[in-house]
């Protein structure tokens, strides 16, 4: 398992948010992105997982495919939850991937993709 200061796991998903490409980063619309330690007993409830270290990211929101009448709403919030990433890697290259994959992922949701469509599709 990989260690990371706090701030360089948070400049990993900087980074990551920095190659999302422009046409989709430009449409992201009301999201907030946050790191976490850990995940919550209501993270865990709300993803219906029991471990958190299964737990890498979150998506709490209203999807851009799903927002009608949407003004005066608090942001949707993205959390990459830093400790279970890196429990997953063995070195700083795999961490940084995990961290591109889950950032994705979640900004996926953000507009509207499913965890089905997700999972059917290979990260590039």
């Amino acid at each position: 398992m990989v260690r990371l200061r706090r701030w360089e796991f948070e400049q990993l998903v900087i980074r990551a948010l920095e190659n999302i490409p422009v046409p989709i980063k430009s449409r992201m619309d009301n999201v907030d992105v946050v790191v976490r330690e850990w995940p919550s007993p209501d993270d865990l409830a709300v993803a219906n997982i029991s471990d958190p270290h299964d737990l890498l990211g979150l998506y709490h929101g209203i999807p851009l495919t799903e927002r009608s009448d949407y003004t005066m709403e608090l942001p949707d919030v993205i959390t990459i939850f830093h400790r279970p990433v890196e429990a997953r890697c063995a070195t700083k290259e795999a961490v940084v991937e995990e961290v591109r994959v889950t950032v994705v992922h979640e900004v996926a949701h953000h507009f509207g993709i499913s965890d089905q469509t997700l999972d059917d599709t290979p990260y590039q």
